[in-house]
């Protein structure tokens, strides 16, 4: 049973991926990329910048970095180590380079979902809410999409690709230490049990915590392998390339394997376009919209420039993906093995540990969240969070290969659905960040309100107080 239906899954992704998502995600990423004139790129000093402001003043709910940070949970997982090996074994060096075209474009595309997740934003209680979902039905007046939406991301994060970090940690600790999976398994969803029973705070806190230590951490064990083999880098860097863009390659089918591959890698680690970042986004407490458009583009440099490229370049200096045998997460593994010694294995086997335990917090939070936008009802939330957990056993046990490919295909769909969404959207993003760019031209520290973008209807959280038209009056 569990072979038929991996087959059907697999086919049905070959289409997706092959035709309909390469073309929307390059081709909306490169318009959004013109249409605000590089955005990304020219305000890279400008998000750094605002990684360092806290939430607005007198407010109880989460800041710009928590928010940044909770985004990052999610995105820096598996997909940073076992994606990137993965990716490598099945489509070549020329995949990473891919994997960077994606970031580099769909940064872009993070921005917009970013920031209308911002804009169209509800409140709850002390904190916020928001996501595609949310500007579905207030933008577009669509709820029904919106619900599909919610009901993909619930599946896709919440449940599938959180049985995907299960299994590779169980995996991992398998390989390393001999450690029972099921046992593990228990003792991870006993861990997140409690934290995602404390609400959207404590995942906040745990979140800015972690995600700064173990992505810090794994970076510079990157450098330490790049500068003690620097040597070999220029050729690791040519392998690259001319695999991306070889006639070999394009003859023997194997260009499109590796455009394939480090799209569909690139996507599953950075997130960007794909609806999933926003609902974080939206919880920030900011002054205005594109602040948070703007760490959220932050987010996917960090994730695929700096974590992807660091397993890239452990895998492709140790020649790891050419032994057989090997798959996934194994080959990383290996490839600190070969570099490092023993030691750097274990390493890496509790950094797998927390960076697919802190993806496990993310993973649940945008799940939550679209679940409250269907109904907010505390009984399906218990019977959500229960849900999760038994997947986190489910995936400790499973075979690996099948639960890729559904995190793929729920990944797809809902890809779809939101970059259909954030193309009708574009233009509201597009007038906020022109309000904000003309505000700090004139000196300003940026605020928005709903009525500097005329027309702008169904939002709730940026009206103009009296007291402040007051004041605009007297001045």
């Amino acid at each position: 049973m569990v072979e038929i239906l991996g087959k059907y899954v697999t086919e049905i992704n070959d289409v997706l991926w092959s035709y309909i998502l390469i073309a929307m995600l390059i081709g909306l990423g490169l318009y959004f990329t013109f249409r605000m004139k590089l955005v990304q790129f020219r305000s890279i000093g400008e998000m750094i910048r605002l990684l360092g402001e806290g939430a607005a003043a007198g407010s109880k709910g989460i800041s710009s970095f928590q928010a940044f940070c909770i985004s990052t949970a999610s995105r820096v997982g598996m997909g940073n180590i076992a994606g990137v090996a993965m990716a490598i074994s099945l489509g070549g060096p020329g995949a990473v380079f891919w994997m960077w075209l994606i970031a580099l474009i769909g940064s872009a595309s993070a921005f917009v979902e970013a920031t209308l997740a911002q804009i169209y934003k509800v409140k709850d209680g002390s904190t916020f809410r928001g996501g595609p979902a949310y500007y579905m039905e207030k933008a577009l007046g669509q709820r029904w999409m919106g619900i599909l939406f919610s009901i993909l991301i619930t599946l896709c994060f919440g449940l599938v690709f959180n049985s995907v970090q299960a299994n590779t940690i169980t995996v991992a600790f398998k390989s390393a230490y001999g450690m029972d999976r099921m046992t593990l398994g228990l003792i991870i969803t006993v861990a997140l049990g409690i934290i995602i029973f404390g609400g959207v705070k404590r995942i906040a806190k745990v979140s800015e915590i972690i995600v700064p230590i173990m992505a810090g951490g794994y970076i510079l064990l990157a450098l330490y392998v790049i500068l003690t083999n620097i040597s070999v880098v220029p050729g690791v860097i040519k392998e690259i390339f001319t695999s991306a863009f070889g006639w070999q390659e394009a003859v023997g089918g194997g260009l499109g394997a590796a455009m394939m591959q480090g799209i569909k890698r690139g996507l599953f680690s950075n997130e960007a376009g794909m609806g999933s970042a926003p609902n974080a986004a939206a919880t920030a407490d900011v002054s205005h919209p594109v602040k948070q458009g703007l760490i959220q583009s932050l987010g996917v440099f960090v994730d695929t420039l700096l974590i992807c490229s660091s397993t890239a370049f452990f895998v492709l200096i140790s020649g790891a993906h050419t032994i057989e045998g090997l798959a996934g997460i194994e080959i990383a593994q290996k490839a600190l093995d070969l570099e490092l010694g023993v030691w750097a294995q274990h390493f890496l086997t509790i950094s797998i540990f927390l960076f697919a335990f802190t993806t496990l917090i993310g993973n649940y939070y945008y799940g939550e969240t679209n679940i409250e936008f269907i109904k907010s009802s505390k009984t399906w939330l218990f019977i959500y969070r229960v849900a999760v957990l038994g997947m986190l056993i489910w995936g400790s046990v499973t075979q690996v290969q099948i639960v890729w490919d559904m995190a793929d295909l729920f990944m797809g769909l809902m890809a779809i659905t939101n970059l259909i969404a954030i193309a009708l959207l574009g233009k509201i993003a597009f007038a906020a960040l022109n309000d904000y760019e003309k505000q700090r031209k004139e000196g300003k520290n940026p605020v928005f309100y709903t009525s500097r973008i005329p027309g702008l209807k169904n939002v709730e959280c940026w009206e103009e107080s009296e007291d402040t038209k007051n004041k605009q009056k007297a001045s």
